[in-house]
C-alpha cells in the first residue's frame, strides 16, 4: 500500500468515525466488548481453552 492509499484509508476512517453519533459509537463498543474472545483463548490459544472447557465439563456430570 502506497503512503497517499493509506493516509487517504486513515483519513475515511477519522472521519467516518467523527461522523457518528455518541451513542452509535458507545453501541458499536460495547457489542465489540461482548464479541470479545475470551480470556483463556486470547492469553494461550486454543489447545489451554479446550482443556479447560473439558475439564469444566467433566466436573459438572
Amino acid at each position: 500500500m502506497k503512503t497517499n492509499d493509506y493516509v487517504k484509508y486513515m483519513t475515511q476512517t477519522i472521519v467516518k468515525y467523527a461522523d457518528q453519533p455518541k451513542d452509535e459509537r458507545r453501541r458499536l463498543r460495547t457489542v465489540r466488548k461482548e464479541t470479545k474472545a475470551s480470556f483463556w483463548y486470547r492469553w494461550f490459544g486454543i489447545l489451554p481453552y479446550i482443556l479447560y472447557y473439558e475439564v469444566k465439563k467433566r466436573r459438572k456430570m
